[in-house]
């Protein structure tokens, strides 16, 4: 398994459009991917990447940290570009 974390930077927070382009970049991965908002203090916050309800639903807003994790084949390439998306603000900044 291999996991980093970091923190949402865009202004309205991971809402549906870069939602979908983060379900879009982890569906390209082999490894089972999930995302986890470390902001929330409940037990349901963690989400399946590939899946955009489950990202949704994590109500990912501008400060909120994040770990993404994944474990299989291309771990190590899906956390980091899943990252770098992160970091990037998906092109709203």
């Amino acid at each position: 398994m291999y996991q980093r974390k970091t923190t949402v930077i865009n202004r309205t927070g991971i809402h549906a459009r870069p939602a979908s382009v983060f379900v879009n970049e982890a569906k390209k991965f082999q490894s089972n991917i999930t995302i986890c908002n470390l902001s929330l203090n409940e037990q349901n916050n963690t989400a399946n990447a590939k899946s955009i309800i489950k990202v949704l639903t994590l109500a990912l807003s501008q400060g909120s940290e994040v770990e993404v994790s994944a474990e299989g084949v291309d771990e190590k390439e899906a956390v980091d570009a899943l990252i770098e998306l992160i970091d990037s603000g998906f092109g709203e900044t």
